[in-house]
């Protein structure tokens, strides 16, 4: 059949103006095929084009096993092929001397880093006060209290910061109305806290 009776969508099919790379064949080369069935452990093998006779009749004689022992081809066909590596798991309370394998990545932003030491630190405050549940302990530090405080220094540390954000003692200035919103709420949570009862 002529090039211009086929149809023009095919899978993988790439409009090109280059001939195949079959000896004597004047067909565009619009299909990549792999030059042979060597694979590379470094990456992909190299690539030629064909025109769609020519990969039609490559990939009827391509084997993919071939040139495989027969305990290679059966660990190609496990349905866990390619999934063997092994990936460690990614906790909050994990060590801190054991850094996600991530770490090992270009971070030149700081982006991956940054939000590990993050939750390592977290972990550890939680290590050290495990009286107080996580939104506790973010209660605790919005208010600038320390792990130990008591009842009497979270009462103290509340009247302190409604004092300094409430609109009546900024001349009317209600542009910190969401940091004492912020305070209030910490305030109410902690104080039915059962670690300051």
């Amino acid at each position: 059949m002529p090039s211009s009776a086929r149809p023009s969508r095919f899978h993988g099919r790439v409009p090109r103006e280059e001939r195949c790379a079959a000896p004597g064949c004047s067909e565009a080369g619009e299909f990549r095929a792999p030059v042979s069935s060597h694979r590379s452990p470094d990456g992909p093998p190299p690539y030629r084009w064909l025109c769609l006779d020519h990969v039609r009749e490559f990939n009827a004689g391509y084997n993919f096993f071939e040139g495989m022992s027969a305990d290679q081809i059966m660990a190609a066909q496990s349905p866990t092929a390619g999934w063997e590596t092994e990936s460690r798991a990614f906790r909050p309370a994990g060590s801190a001397d054991l850094p996600p394998r991530w770490a090992d990545f270009r971070d030149p932003m700081d982006a991956l880093g940054a939000r590990f030491r993050q939750r390592m630190d977290e972990a550890r405050r939680e290590a050290a006060n495990p009286r107080l549940s996580r939104e506790e302990h973010d209660a605790m530090q919005l208010l600038g209290l320390p792990a130990d405080a008591d009842r009497a220094a979270l009462r103290r540390r509340y009247s302190e910061l409604v004092r300094k954000y409430h609109p009546d003692r900024n001349g009317g200035d209600r542009s910190f109305e969401m940091r004492l919103g912020a305070v209030v709420e910490a305030y109410q949570l902690l104080r039915k806290s059962k670690a300051f009862a």
